[in-house]
Formats: C-alpha cells, structure tokens, sequence
C-alpha cells in the first residue's frame, strides 16, 4: 500500500512516467531494427515477421506492452491535471529553452503529441496488424512486406505517416532527456551531454521510421 501511495505523488508519478517511457522507447527501437529488414526484401522481413507471430511469448508480450502504454497515458494525464490545478493561470510570457528555462516546443506540447500518438497507433494496428491478409512465398507465412508496399504507396498515407512521426518525434525529443532525470539518472554535470544524446536517438528513431516509406514511395 506504501509503495502505491508513493506512486501516486508528484515524485511517484513522474517516475512511473519516466520508466514506462523508457520502457515504450525500448519497444520502438526493437520495432524500427525489424522494420529496417524491409529494405534486405520479402524474404527477410516476412520471415522475422512471422518468427514474431508464431512466438509463444508474443501474446504475453503484447499485453504487457498494452499494459505499460496505459499506464504511461494515464499517469501523463493524471500529472497533466495536476500541473493545471497547481497553476491555474498560464503565464502571460512562455519561457522557452533559453537561459535557466529548458521549457521547449516538445515540453510545451507533450499531451498534444501524445493524443498524436495515440490515434497513430490507433490507425497503424487497423493497417498492418489487422490490415488484409496476403500469403506470402511460404505457404504460412503472412505477406506483410507486400501490405506495406501497398499502403506506402499511397501518397497521403506517407504525407501523414511524416507528419505524425515528426510529432511523436517532439514528445521523444523532450519525453526521452525528461525520463531520465526523473530517474536521477543525469548527473547536472552531464545534462547537455544528455540533452544532445536525447535528440541524435530521436532523430535516429523517428528518422529511421520516416525513411521506410519515403523509399518504399519513391524507389519500391
């Protein structure tokens, strides 16, 4: 009961924030190395594809995942409220990250972002995971690699998809460096090191998922 209530502070809540952010950045980095197996072809990319679906742990794993996603929505919100309720009245000037202030368009937008990032996801399981089914080369293999050609070739599907990933890019950008001193994980000597280590992984993680349909647009 101790534990719960602690989670339930300010501290407590920022915590859980931080760590199941981090949990959720270590998802998509996993995510992004299999999806980076389309430009090795067909082959390579229905067969990871298929080792993920037939896994025994795969439901397990999708439901802890499922799990630490709410409870990162939740606590975002909950803190969110708190923050309004604690300051009622925006400040008439915004500080933005100059000076003592590290306040950011990331910072300054994570809710919005975040409800981004929601119905992206939303949409991308309604596309990919529960999208047409085509069998592949291997009679049990399903055909993902031929269902992504199909919806990145459609260009406002790959207009929105660079649009939205530069968003979610925003709340990486600041959701990533936040996370890790919520933790107290950054020494203040270390903290632009950490800063600038914060931005070359988000460029590298919503970069990396932007290219997949760019090329598959323009070059598949």
């Amino acid at each position: 009961m101790k534990v719960l209530q602690s989670l339930s502070t300010s501290v407590g809540t920022k915590i859980v924030i931080g760590l199941t952010g981090l949990a959720l950045v270590g998802f998509l980095i996993y995510h992004l190395a299999g999806n980076l197996l389309v430009f090795l072809g067909p082959d390579a990319f229905n067969s990871h594809a298929h080792w993920l679906i037939s896994n025994p742990l795969i439901v397990p794993a999708e439901l802890g995942l499922l799990a630490i996603f709410l409870v990162h929505i939740y606590k975002a919100v909950a803190n969110y409220g708190r923050n309004l309720v604690a300051r009622p009245q925006r400040y008439q000037m915004k500080k933005w990250a100059r000076g003592a202030s590290r306040k950011s368009l990331g910072s300054a937008t994570m809710i919005v972002s975040g409800i981004v990032t929601l119905a992206f996801v939303v949409l991308h399981l309604a596309t990919f995971k529960y999208g047409p089914y085509y069998t592949g080369r291997v009679p049990e293999e399903r055909d993902l690699y031929r269902l992504m050609i199909e919806v990145f070739h459609r260009r406002g599907y790959v207009v929105f998809y660079v649009v939205t990933l530069t968003i979610i890019g925003l709340h990486l950008r600041h959701g990533i460096s936040s996370a890790l001193q919520s933790l107290g994980m950054v020494p203040e000597a270390w903290t632009r090191r950490v800063l600038i280590a914060g931005v070359v992984l988000t460029l590298a993680i919503a970069g990396g998922f932007v290219l997949i349909p760019v090329y598959i647009y323009f070059f598949l």
